[in-house]
């Protein structure tokens, strides 16, 4: 595994759980290439475990960006507070409450922009690397197919001979 997490869930290697290969020397199939199958239901797990870390480590992203965005509010709050309670007229204290409020909703619009933008992009990673092991599974299933039939067209030719 390349990185640790510090989760025991997302840094286990879970093609040790299942040793596909036990089974599938039980089940000898001709025309099966059980090492290729084998190597192919490793890179599925790998994938698996790949988009799990990536969206976990976005989500974890997006929680900790979520906590500064926490703790920068209540640093504005007390900031506008103290102006508020600067102001004498009373058409100030409203001009500066409409001002505060206005910022507040500004900068609560830009959070969540950005907290979206952060969590499609996490998501977005995850799913192109499922992506990738799902388009590179079909490759393999194809040339798996082409392989057999080829060697089952060499067997009919060689018995015919």
């Amino acid at each position: 595994m390349a990185t640790k997490t510090g989760n025991p869930f997302l840094d286990q290697d879970f093609s040790n759980i299942f040793d596909f290969k036990r089974y599938a020397d039980q089940f000898q199939v001709p025309g099966l290439d059980s090492k290729a199958l084998i190597e192919a239901q490793r890179k599925n797990i790998e994938a698996i475990t790949q988009a799990n870390r990536v969206a976990f480590e976005g989500m974890q992203a997006v929680a900790q960006r979520q906590g500064e965005i926490l703790r920068q509010a209540m640093d504005e709050s007390v900031k506008a507070m103290q102006d508020v309670g600067t102001a004498n007229a009373p058409e100030d204290r409203v001009s500066k409450q409409t001002e505060i409020a206005k910022n507040a909703f500004e900068t609560a619009i830009k959070n969540m922009r950005e907290l979206a933008e952060m969590s499609a992009k996490s998501q977005t990673e995850a799913l192109d690397l499922i992506n990738t092991r799902v388009t590179e599974g079909f490759d393999e299933i194809r040339n798996s197919v082409a392989q057999a039939t080829k060697e089952a067209q060499k067997a009919a030719t060689a018995k015919s001979a």
